[in-house]
């Protein structure tokens, strides 16, 4: 990324137009799939650039799997509060959410969870858990909402549904897996509501 002669350069807007850049490349490639040097050419930058804004290709990791963590959560929290108070609305345009992602040709899986599986170390691990509590408690949200007995019991449910979903959708038929959860989803929480 040249800077244009007479421009300043700006490290945080660097960083993050590494980040944007480096961030489908390694969804697609898999965080092993693509060596530090391709990578920078592939993002024309230098390795040195590379390093100075995120310390390693693991730090570019870490930085990458964090921004993808808010940027899926803030989604998925934006799709369950605009469907309003209903929890069955609610998870319906959850899994509704899910599917559209399902469909994108680009789609890939849990960029985290493929991470986790990538990648044993502590790092990973703990961003990727941290993003499954999030998950947790956007569904316990939901849950809480519906006055269900066992609240949290539920959510944990349904993010192995959301998650199992997501698997089936990577490594399966990503057509009805969205649509298919959210049946199971829609059942536990009737069932749930009425025991």
């Amino acid at each position: 990324m040249p800077v244009a002669k007479g421009s300043t350069i700006d490290p945080e807007r660097t960083r993050a137009t590494i980040l944007h850049a480096a961030t489908p490349v390694l969804y697609e490639r898999g965080l092993d799939g693509i060596g530090v040097a391709e990578l920078c050419s592939r993002l024309g930058v230098s390795k040195e650039t590379l390093y100075r804004h995120f310390g390693t290709k693991d730090g570019l990791v870490r930085a990458m799997l964090e921004a993808r963590s808010d940027r899926v959560i803030n989604w998925l929290t934006d799709a369950v509060l605009n469907a309003g108070d209903d929890p069955a609305a609610q998870l319906t345009a959850l899994f509704a959410a899910l599917q559209s992602w399902y469909d994108d040709p680009t789609f890939r899986g849990c960029a985290l969870l493929n991470a986790a599986t990538q990648h044993h170390t502590d790092a990973v691990r703990t961003i990727t858990a941290r993003h499954l509590d999030r998950y947790l408690d956007l569904l316990t949200k939901i849950t809480v909402s519906a006055g269900t007995p066992y609240p949290h019991q539920l959510a944990q449910q349904l993010l192995i549904l959301v998650e199992g979903a997501t698997i089936v959708a990577d490594h399966h038929t990503p057509t009805h897996a969205g649509g298919h959860a959210l049946q199971a989803a829609l059942t536990l929480l009737a069932a749930a509501r009425h025991p």
